[in-house]
């Protein structure tokens, strides 16, 4: 029991608060849903970054390299500028969904570098140019490029010609669970001196300017210690709070009040407003900012300036009580202890055989995952009608985006999938995060599971909310999967298991499935209809809307996900018989839905029914026209590989243990030869004695393989492909009402606009649906054992089992982010700084998806809510490259 894991045990028992302050601040709070009160929902326009500085949010706040309360009602974040800069760097910024020639993309560098589960060691890095920040080059350069262009990045621009730079790292330590220290180090990597203005900066969110009554915190200047500058908090729920600011400088104050003057052409209601020290900084306006010293936002200004290659360190200390010497010698012990600390934790996840490099990776992933947590405020009744004290939003809103949605309460952290590009939850998203969250903080994972089931987020029909830009849109049923999964995980580390946690989950997702079944199969034939099943512009058409024929699409995918969802809570009902026979009964019934969708999929005995190509030996999207014509959409996609998930074994002692369970199956087998032929092996023991359930049978398993495993079509050096490179020369077209809609292969970004065009399915390596590969591969293996063996790569010679070829499959990705034998990690791409730069070789982004090709990090940087899933990969199977056997002669 190390000191980090101590502390989880008192978290988790609710016996200290270890997890009350953390990097729960958002990266971006502007042109967010939430803050949109338009009239036609553009988001992006309605609250730009130029507001952000000025303007109050109403939800939640954003900063640099921040944290606050898992209430979010004291932040603290870091301000900076280099004094060429035309505003105060307080935020990171980015192109905007219509800027960009790819959809929104963050434009700076900041890396997510360590973190543990209670927050009690952070650490982070912003590399901020000493030039002036090229906002509006970036902008107008985005908006010129085509589709068919790459994205104008921040270093395309030159500011870090020279590495004329500073790295500003962040290190967070907490002497207990309300004292946190923090410690700012700016390095000037340039080769000249260069001036800096820092300025830590904490202040409280705007909770009292949306209705009457509402109590305002304060903040006041006191005397501290000698050498130091002391800000005195008082807060409605945290009572008396200090923050105590090595150096002494000078401290300032305003309000976090929305500066109405100048963004709208009315009265302020003081003078003090958000952006005043951006006008006190920037453009020496001294009357700005309070001279009482009081106020809701403060800052330390430092201004100094650091010779080439020095660098210079500010050191602060919040803390619920008073502190006679806050920087004594303990001071700098506390972030000694808590590396130290955090070393241990890790070294007790972190597979001995790993090499240094994996190492490093692996605590990057779990770094970025646990930097990603974020505060998310959202309660859609009060978006809708909007608030007593403002004006009302425009009627339209009430009938527009999320007006189904109005028992929609978020007050919660929550993992993002990225908190400047994604800074709001998404179930499919979320559920992948839980995996390698579990590895570290099972007790987190399970409640992020559990939250998006409870009813202030399940709708009352029992759907799963999507996003916030459609909480109704449909992500694929992966819920049960994640929650069948960290209780595996969580019982192997524990040796205990949670089944209060599994049953509380699975009572919940009978709502959920009975939505799908309800919804998603309107014709009740088995063959699901999901729609936009989150993987944007997979297809031909956008799955979310109506066709514009009229007609439906019975998706492959859909399906296979139903299947897989039948199989995640027939193993949960099992489980939970164990303790409890009447589960059995539920058991049996999922195993019935499940043989109903394996016969709608793979029907032998008639072609109408099947989503299954024989002739191709793939499986494909069916397009119903309005006529009633057929038409298999023949395009070689993750489509076609979905179907493999669906698939669990059967333990012979499961199957003792549950009689009444078993004599349904065995009445089946005997009784429904129609349902139970289109299903693998169930009457065949495997290895082990096992059976197998499968919507895919061992002939059918083989030529999907055959085509995955194949470099000329999904296989890539770094993965599996979300479309197959054949179409790269064989473009997929299909002609209706003279209208040609067309599938090619795109290996990086999208030049389709499908969904903002900022995500793309089309050719590039994602890690969710390759991580859901190599658990089946392992699964299929657990019943077919060594003597089946495929082509790996497919014409290589190379023979190998499914587990094998799993684990070659997860070396492929984990390739990404490590160091080859060239010296060159393929996550960065061609560009020679990030490969081979001092301060920057070793500062992974984890992307979220990869080129089909070459591997080259793509779409949001820092999605390591997903992506984090190599450190879950790394622990399994390492980094090691898997040993050839020779091909045969």
């Amino acid at each position: 029991m190390n000191a980090e894991s101590q502390r989880l045990q008192e978290s988790d028992g609710r016996r200290v608060y270890w997890k009350r302050w953390g990097p729960y601040l958002a990266e971006r709070a502007w042109g967010t849903v939430r803050e949109d009160y338009s009239a036609d929902g553009s988001a992006w326009e309605y609250f730009p970054h130029d507001h952000a500085r000025a303007r109050a949010y109403r939800w939640n706040e954003d900063g640099l390299a921040g944290i606050c309360d898992r209430h979010q009602r004291i932040c603290f974040a870091l301000a900076l500028w280099n004094e060429r800069d035309p505003i105060l760097k307080e935020r990171l910024f980015g192109v905007t969904g219509p800027q960009g020639n790819h959809g929104e993309d963050v434009k700076e560098y900041y890396y997510y570098v360590d973190n543990t589960p209670t927050h009690s060691y952070m650490k982070c890095i912003y590399k901020y140019p000493q030039a002036e920040y090229p906002y509006d080059l970036i902008v107008e350069e985005n908006s010129r490029r085509g589709r068919d262009q790459p994205e104008y990045e921040l270093f395309d621009t030159g500011v870090f010609k020279d590495d004329r730079y500073f790295d500003v790292i962040v290190e967070y330590a907490k002497a207990d669970a309300e004292t946190i220290l923090a410690r700012i180090a700016v390095h000037n990597r340039g080769p000249e001196p260069a001036p800096i203005h820092v300025l830590p900066t904490i202040w409280f969110r705007n909770r009292w300017s949306w209705a009457n009554g509402m109590t305002r915190p304060s903040l006041i200047r006191d005397e501290g210690p000698p050498g130091t500058s002391l800000v005195l908090l008082d807060e409605p729920m945290y009572g008396r709070r200090y923050l105590y600011v090595d150096g002494g400088p000078d401290l300032l104050f305003t309000e976090n009040d929305t500066n109405a003057s100048l963004l709208f052409g009315s009265a302020n209601g003081s003078p003090f407003v958000k952006d005043a020290f951006h006008h006190f900084v920037v453009h020496g306006e001294r009357a700005v900012v309070n001279p009482a010293q009081t106020g809701t936002k403060a800052a330390a200004h430092f201004s100094t300036t650091i010779p080439s290659g020095g660098s210079a360190v500010f050191q602060l200390r919040f803390a619920n009580r008073e502190s006679p010497a806050p920087f004594d010698s303990a001071f700098a012990r506390t972030f000694d202890d808590r590396r130290q600390e955090a070393d241990a934790f890790y070294a007790s996840v972190t597979p001995g055989n790993l090499s240094e490099d994996g190492r490093a990776i692996m605590r990057q992933a779990f770094a970025g995952l646990l930097w990603n947590k974020q505060y998310y405020h959202y309660i859609v009744k009060d978006w809708l009608h909007g608030d007593s004290t403002q004006p009302p939003p425009p009627p339209e809103r009430r009938r527009g985006r999320n007006s189904d949605w109005r028992h929609v309460y978020n007050a919660d952290v929550l993992s993002m999938p990225d908190k400047w590009e994604y800074p709001w939850y998404a179930s499919w998203d979320l559920a992948f995060h839980c995996i390698p969250l579990a590895l570290i903080d099972a007790e987190f994972a399970k409640e992020q599971l559990i939250l998006l089931l409870r009813e202030w987020y399940l709708h009352p029909n029992g759907q799963i909310p999507a996003y916030e830009w459609a909480f109704g849109d449909v992500n694929p049923p992966v819920h049960a999967w994640a929650a069948w999964r960290i209780y595996k995980i969580d019982q192997k580390r524990t040796g205990r298991p949670d089944r209060r946690f599994l049953e509380r989950v699975f009572h919940k997702l009978l709502l959920n499935f009975t939505w799908w079944v309800n919804r998603k199969d309107p014709e009740g034939s088995n063959l699901f209809e999901g729609g936009f099943l989150g993987l944007d512009n997979i297809g031909l058409f956008d799955r979310s809307r109506p066709l514009p024929f009229g007609g439906h699409i019975e998706q492959s995918d859909g399906t296979s996900w139903m299947a897989m969802y039948t199989l995640n809570l027939l193993a949960m009902a099992m489980e939970l018989a164990s303790t409890d026979p009447t589960y059995e009964d539920i058991a049996s019934k999922f195993w019935e839905h499940f043989l109903y969708i394996a016969n709608a999929m793979s029907n032998r005995g008639d072609d109408t029914l099947c989503l299954w190509d024989e002739q191709d030996g793939f499986y494909y999207d069916v397009l119903h026209t309005s006529d009633g014509t057929r038409i298999p959409l023949k395009v070689r996609s993750m489509v076609g590989l979905v179907p493999l998930f669906a698939v669990e074994t059967l333990e012979p002692r499961t199957l003792e243990r549950l009689a009444a369970f078993r004599r349904r199956m065995e009445w089946f087998l005997e009784n429904r030869r129609d349902l139970t032929r289109n299903v693998a092996s169930m009457d065949t023991p495997g290895l082990g004695a096992r059976l197998l359930m499968s919507v895919v049978d061992r002939d059918q398993l083989e030529r999907v393989l055959r085509i995955m495993l194949d470099e000329r079509e999904f296989l890539s050096p770094h993965g599996i492909r979300a479309l197959s490179r054949v179409h790269k020369d064989q473009p997929y077209m299909l002609r209706i009402d003279g209208t040609d809609h067309l599938v090619d292969y795109e290996p990086g970004e999208s030049t389709n606009a499908l969904f903002g065009g900022n995500s793309n399915w089309r050719g590039p390596i994602w890690f969710p649906v390759n991580y859901l590969l190599i658990e089946s591969l392992q699964k299929y293996h657990y019943y077919y054992g060594d003597d089946f063996k495929v082509e790996c790569p497919t014409g290589s010679g190379h023979m190998m089992t499914l587990w094998e070829v799993a684990a070659e499959l997860s070396r492929r990705l984990a390739s990404l982010f490590l160091r080859g034998g060239d010296g060159r990690r393929p996550v960065f791409g061609t560009n020679d700084t990030f490969q081979q730069g001092a301060h920057w070789r070793d500062l992974v982004l984890f992307h979220e998806y990869f080129h089909g090709d070459t591997g080259a990090g793509l779409g949001a940087s820092h999605q390591t809510g997903w992506t984090a899933i190599v450190a879950k990969l790394l622990q399994q199977s390492g980094d090691a490259p898997v040993r050839r056997r020779r091909p045969p002669t």
